[in-house]
């Protein structure tokens, strides 16, 4: 296995680093007092402003995947810029490689018709529109997405789209033009993963309305744009569908892999830069009489918070090695493992830095608030734990299934029926002290 990323990635890493240094840490201030007093309707000047520079430094669409376009990096090369992004909760839409914008980008890429392509994914990969992604809705348990009941009817050369979602990232943003949206296009189909579709909506169809923002955990705009979306009666040509009809979860499968992956190495960065954090405060502080770095609990939970970094990034970037080696399927279980490890050991170390931190830990005079808000988010978003350890376990049993027992030591959980009766002969397991071995 060779997680070792080129020299293009690097050498963009590094541009990075530098870019983060001078423009993006120094401004993180502005742009939390922009996003809470400006709210989740409106385009925060500091991203708009630092846009340009990063595009102008070469530092633009680094996410786009090596097997699509030439310029592209694998999952291997482009998880460590992740991890560099992922220290600022607003660097990676400066750099147009945030969510959803990356995954509908590259959905469009992948799936979509040359038409498409030009009237969407051309001014996504400018810079000067953003898009939504609408799969979740209030009124299921969308974590089993067989469950979505959104229709989206062929009537003629239209298809009409009836539901309502909620977490619709980014559709609350003026610059968002197009919203992929998932439903069902065969709700009576007897393959129940064939029911449903993607279908691209301009955000300016009439029935399209964006109902209200959520917060995260009582927060708008910062980690996440999310709204509440209706679609009443909405029409747009069949010519907006996206692979074809019931290709809905082949096409979600092929998006969210990457995706995962993209968050769970922007988690990484964020823990990396939050564990700094602590180890600087640690030192700061002196409660009765003695440094907080002195402290016994201190010290096992930054010795903790290392190591689950540790193996949160070496299991990441095998599950990216795999998808570049062996593909997506093959990786399935990898992937959902990160998804599960990832979000999890930032909630965790988060809310460390928040102890050691105190009270002001709880607000974003240190970034904290914010970066347990999104470790809290990311345990949901793109399947719970629970639905990916499910299928980590699926996958378990399933390999095991087909391991000769002989070879593996594996069926060794109860005694044989003449081993049993062997050992009663004999009086038994131990024996008894004296017994000659002879």
């Amino acid at each position: 296995m060779d997680i070792n990323p080129s020299k293009k990635s690097v050498e963009l890493g590094e541009r990075l680093k530098d870019f983060m240094a001078e423009h993006v840490y120094p401004n993180e201030r502005q742009y939390y007092l922009e996003a809470e007093r400006l709210g989740p309707w409106a385009v925060y000047p500091m991203v708009e402003k630092l846009k340009p520079l990063a595009r102008d430094a070469g530092l633009w669409n680094l996410f786009l995947p090596v097997h699509e376009c030439e310029e592209g990096l694998s999952n291997v090369d482009y998880a460590p810029l992740c991890e560099i992004m992922g220290r600022s909760l607003f660097a990676p839409e400066i750099f147009n490689c945030s969510a959803p914008d990356t995954g509908n980008m590259e959905t469009i890429l992948r799936y979509g018709t040359q038409e498409q392509k030009d009237r969407w994914l051309k001014p996504l990969l400018a810079g000067d529109i953003r898009s939504s992604f609408a799969m979740t809705e209030p009124e299921v348990a969308s974590s089993d997405a067989t469950n979505i009941g959104t229709s989206i009817i062929r009537d003629g050369g239209d298809y009409v789209i009836n539901g309502r979602k909620w977490y619709t990232t980014g559709a609350t943003d003026p610059r968002c033009k197009i919203l992929i949206v998932m439903g069902k296009s065969d709700p009576e189909g007897e393959d129940a993963y064939r029911r449903q579709s993607m279908i691209l909506v301009p955000k300016d169809t009439p029935g399209v309305r964006v109902v209200r923002a959520l917060p995260v955990l009582g927060s708008y705009g910062v980690p996440d744009k999310a709204a509440e979306v209706f679609f009443d009666n909405v029409r747009v040509p069949t010519t907006n569908i996206l692979l074809g009809e019931g290709r809905g979860f082949e096409i979600a499968q092929g998006r969210l892999g990457p995706g995962r992956i993209h968050h769970c190495m922007r988690l990484i960065g964020l823990c990396e830069r939050v564990l700094e954090r602590m180890c600087r405060r640690a030192e700061q502080r002196f409660p009765f009489g003695r440094a907080l770095s002195e402290q016994t609990v201190t010290l096992e939970r930054i010795a903790e918070a290392r190591i689950r970094i540790e193996q949160a990034r070496l299991l990441t970037m095998k599950a990216a090695w795999m998808m570049d080696t062996v593909g997506n399927k093959a990786a399935r279980q990898e992937i959902a493992m990160i998804k599960v490890v990832a979000p999890l050991m930032a909630q965790q170390i988060v809310d460390w830095a928040i102890q050691i931190f105190g009270g002001g830990g709880t607000n974003n005079d240190h970034y904290l608030a914010a970066a347990l808000a999104t470790a809290r988010l990311l345990r949901l978003a793109d399947g719970p734990d629970e639905v990916h350890r499910n299928q980590i376990a699926r996958l378990e049993m399933a390999r095991y299934r087909g391991t000769d027992p002989a070879r593996s030591g594996g069926n060794a959980d109860v005694l044989s029926r003449e081993e049993a009766e062997m050992m009663a002969r004999e009086g038994g397991w131990p024996k008894p002290a004296g017994w000659d071995l002879g």
